[in-house]
């Protein structure tokens, strides 16, 4: 067996540039969709009551559908992708890849800790983390196998769970209106925009076991592991890697995708936005609308002009981690107390400006480092405890 000093994180020469692409997207997607909950308590109200002004509910309209459960959907995919070329170069250089996969696993947990406890309660690296150990089980399972779960884990308990509720609408309509609670508002801003250090980061915990308490753990799951598993499959059957081959392929998942994804995240528009018709509009309509994204950003970096077009975000999808850290630093010293203080303060058409603004920066300084360095802070970190051995920084000249 080849000694640990043989196995090196992928080169850029070796990257997936598409890949790198689609990922800079991500990391933007989900940024505007996490700004209402960096400088609000959005998890505890009703939107409509806390802003009124039609262009901040035109905003948060055009994030429902053009961004909610579209791009943490995308990453997971994405995740999915990556654990495939990640297995490839284990097993190449003759190593066991559950085991150096589990401590690259086990330090993204780690990290994910770290984000969730004492930055910002929305994080989503614990829950790649976890739902990474669980596609483990599959990762010696065929491709199609791995699609057929994939559509199994997607369709069948969203019908089912969505059969249970227009069961409970039949019973008593009013019980499938969202509740929200005042007290939590009121609470939450208090802390946030005036409280210390030690009531902020108690606070977070709260926040963070309000959203991922065991009762929302079968949901997660759901949510992301079908979509690790289509990742997978599609890695696999090397369609991104060798686009020109696989053009029919593509273009028919794009269509399938588009069809499914237009009803599914309008259904609370032309139905009634309720519980059931949310939740299928984020189960089924949030991975549809991931694909579409992927699939229509390979088909078009193929042609020279968007290539240019959306070449930036590659520069942030080669720095994940850290331009997805790095916006809850940013955005946490901005709203809390222990920073700006502006938490309440920021309405929807804000905060999408602000997005806009700090994702450049973003562009500009993930480009600016990625001429010096090959590997940002944080995946420097992740690379060099996942293999063993300090990882060179900078780049030769």
């Amino acid at each position: 067996m080849m000694s640990s000093h043989e196995l090196q994180p992928i080169s850029s020469t070796e990257r997936i540039k598409v890949i790198d692409i689609i990922r800079g997207f991500a990391i933007f997607g989900i940024f505007l969709v996490n700004m209402p909950a960096f400088n609000s308590p959005s998890v505890y109200l009703q939107p409509e009551d806390w802003w009124s002004s039609a262009l901040d509910l035109a905003t948060l309209t055009f994030i429902d559908l053009f961004a909610q459960a579209n791009f943490y959907t995308l990453f997971s995919f994405l995740f999915g992708f990556g654990m495939v070329l990640f297995q490839e170069r284990a097993v190449q250089k003759g190593y066991s890849y559950p085991s150096l996969v589990t401590r690259r696993l086990l330090i993204l947990l780690f990290i994910g800790c770290i984000h969730a406890f004492l930055i910002w309660h929305g994080d989503i690296l614990i829950s790649y983390a976890i739902i990474g150990a669980l596609y483990l089980v599959f990762h010696k399972t065929k491709p199609t196998s791995l699609l057929v779960v994939s559509l199994l884990l997607i369709f069948v308990p969203t019908f089912l769970f969505f059969g249970l509720l227009m069961l409970v609408y039949l019973v008593e309509p009013t019980s499938l209106i969202p509740t929200y609670s005042s007290h939590l508002v009121e609470e939450t801003t208090k802390i946030y925009s005036s409280g210390s250090f030690i009531e902020i980061t108690m606070q977070r915990i709260q926040d963070w076991y309000y959203v991922n308490n065991l009762g929302n753990g079968l949901f997660l799951v759901f949510a992301l592991l079908p979509m690790f598993l289509l990742g997978a499959y599609i890695a696999k059957k090397k369609w991104f890697a060798q686009v020109e081959s696989h053009l029919l392929v593509i273009r028919r998942l794009l269509y399938i995708s588009l069809v499914i994804a237009i009803p599914m995240k309008l259904l609370p528009y032309y139905t009634e936005k309720n519980i059931a018709t949310d939740y299928v509009q984020d189960a089924i309509g949030g991975p549809a609308m991931a694909l579409v994204y992927a699939t229509t950003i390979v088909l078009l970096t193929r042609k020279k002009l968007w290539q240019s077009i959306f070449s930036p975000f590659g520069y942030v999808g080669r720095l994940p981690l850290s331009n997805y850290l790095f916006q809850s630093v940013m955005c946490t010293l901005i709203f809390y107390h222990y920073g700006l203080g502006f938490y309440g303060k920021v309405s929807p058409f804000f905060g999408v400006i602000l997005t806009v603004v700090i994702f450049i920066v973003q562009l500009g300084i993930s480009k600016w480092w990625l001429s010096r360095y090959q590997f940002g802070p944080v995946e420097w970190f992740w690379r060099t405890l996942t293999y063993g051995r300090k990882q060179k920084m900078r780049l030769n000249r």
